[in-house]
């Protein structure tokens, strides 16, 4: 009864675990844009995975526009960084206006 009982379990678990990673892997969450600086071309994002000069993102809105583009520029209070840790809140250099939501993903 209870090996029955746990096998239940454990294909509820999948078949939850399968309805959350449908749709699209974007990549690697970086993070969230929380404001965008458009006389510099510039966003804010709270960083919740490493990045560095040169990684390749993608930029995803929440109706799903998106584009891709190479990091060229991170900076952290004015001052140009070569790599952002998590939990460093970044000024990041963007080719397209963006706006607070959107989202970040290392590809």
């Amino acid at each position: 009864m209870l090996d029955f009982m746990v096998y239940n379990n454990i294909e509820e678990i999948i078949k939850k675990g399968d309805k959350m990673v449908e749709g699209k892997n974007e990549g690697v969450f970086i993070g969230e844009i929380t404001h965008f600086f458009p006389h510099v071309s510039a966003a804010v994002v709270k960083v919740e995975s490493p990045i560095k000069i040169g990684d390749q993102i993608k930029i995803v809105a929440a109706n799903g526009d998106q584009f891709e583009q190479e990091i060229s520029s991170i900076q952290i209070d004015k001052k140009e960084i070569e790599e952002a840790s998590v939990g460093d809140e970044i000024g990041l250099k963007v080719d397209q206006k963006v706006h607070q939501g959107m989202k970040v993903y290392k590809i």
